[in-house]
């Protein structure tokens, strides 16, 4: 199967030369072996028990194959991050070392943060620019550079494709399938991550089909910052022996740690003047797909609005999906563009914006996102507040829709279908 470049491919482009060692971090199946294999001229797999026995005994191979060497899945044997970390000290040339890692070393295992030697960069499924629909008439970076930056083009995209993206997933290995396959895999993905993922990490699941639950009331709360309290109470409802919370505490740690939750902080800005914002993050899953599965509502029943929520703010059920999908595309581009992505939202909900975006001069794009082709005077009046607020720190201010056109309102504010939208 011929290699799609990703988003990240242009950040390697650029900082591969001049370091010598860059880990891709990331869930299990969103690419990360494909895209550093194709720097590589040694592939050292550690998921292959023979090639892992070999590191295990001598782990200095890794420092004398011929570079770049990837080391595949590297946290099996965490010796090998020190001994490259001890490696760029003694040599720093660039183009040298790539590590793949979908999940961090395991508990008990201390290691150097690599700070200075190794550099990480997250990897996520593929952002909608990634998956070869539209091409993207909108930059990201462009709009954090600010000076209004041109908004414009026709999408052929509508719901329904909308949300048969939702469903097929950004998983490179899962989404091509037939439906029927698809989702399958899909619930094997979640399997796995209760039956093996999780125990090899060390974490005892004891009851298998809380997790189960759990994880449910969790995609349930997808895009949301509902309270822990209130995701346990949906998962355990009319079950009166709930796990405990450190349990559930233990569960969650190990499940970012191995990237399956990928929470949005919530943003709050340095040097700024807003005050009592709240830094609850917001909830969602490594990829929609997997939290529409676990919800169990197909694409009609999306449409027609179906779907359980925790914790029920606005919208619909489609609607937050809508929004985890954007949320995962913009960070995609947000990473090229050396820029970091959060929430804003005030106590007592007074305001909110769904998507900030902050570049290295502290410049922010404000986003929000609409599952609607229209785009009203009320649904920019978060925007217009955070302007008033911060003023020329916002570069520019977004609303993300599922519209036929890109275009700027008479008010300045860009609105964009994320068809359009890319790095």
């Amino acid at each position: 199967m011929e290699y799609r470049r990703r988003v990240i491919d242009g950040v390697l482009d650029d900082l591969f030369g001049a370091l010598a060692a860059i880990a891709l971090e990331g869930a299990k199946g969103v690419g990360k072996t494909a895209t550093a294999t194709q720097r590589a001229a040694t592939v050292l797999t550690l998921t292959d028990p023979r090639q892992r026995e070999v590191v295990e005994a001598d782990p200095d191979l890794v420092v004398t194959a011929p570079p770049p060497v990837l080391v595949d899945e590297w946290q099996l044997v965490p010796p090998v991050w020190d001994r490259i970390r001890h490696a760029v000290d003694d040599d720093a040339t660039g183009s040298r070392y790539l590590l793949t890692g979908s999940a961090g070393p395991a508990p008990g295992i201390r290691i150097h943060s690599g700070a200075g030697r190794i550099v990480s960069l997250p990897m996520r499924p593929l952002a909608w620019s990634e998956r070869g629909i539209t091409d993207p008439t909108v930059s990201l970076r462009v709009l954090l550079a600010g000076g209004s930056a041109t908004v414009e083009g026709p999408s052929p995209v509508d719901l329904a494709t909308y949300t048969d993206e939702i469903l097929r997933s950004g998983f490179p290995g899962i989404r091509d399938l037939p439906p029927r396959a698809r989702q399958v895999q899909l619930d094997s993905y979640v399997a796995r991550i209760v039956d093996r993922e999780l125990p090899e990490s060390g974490v005892a699941v004891r009851r298998p089909r809380a997790l189960r639950a759990w994880l449910s009331a969790y995609g349930a709360a997808t895009a949301t910052d509902a309270a822990w309290s209130t995701i346990l109470d949906a998962a355990t409802a009319g079950d009166d022996d709930k796990p405990a919370r450190q349990t559930v505490d233990t569960y969650r740690e190990h499940l970012e740690r191995i990237f399956v939750l990928d929470p949005l902080p919530a943003w709050t800005p340095t040097f700024a003047p807003l005050r009592r914002l709240t830094r609850t993050p917001k909830h969602h899953l490594v990829d929609p797909a997997i939290a529409a599965r676990l919800v169990g509502v197909g694409a009609d029943g999306l449409l027609r609005g179906d779907g359980t929520r925790v914790a029920t703010q606005t919208g619909t059920w489609l609607g937050a999906l809508f929004e985890s999908l954007v949320t995962q595309s913009v960070r995609v581009y947000a990473t090229a563009a050396d820029a970091h992505v959060g929430h804003l939202r005030t106590k007592g909900t007074d305001h909110e914006v769904d998507l900030v975006v902050e570049g290295a001069d502290r410049r922010v794009v404000a986003i929000e996102v609409k599952l609607a082709a229209t785009v009203s005077d009320n649904d920019v009046r978060h925007l217009h507040w955070l302007g008033e607020q911060l003023g020329d720190r916002v570069a520019d201010r977004v609303v993300v829709t599922t519209g036929p056109y890109a275009y700027r309102r008479p008010d300045g504010i860009a609105v964009v279908p994320l068809a359009l939208l890319g790095p």
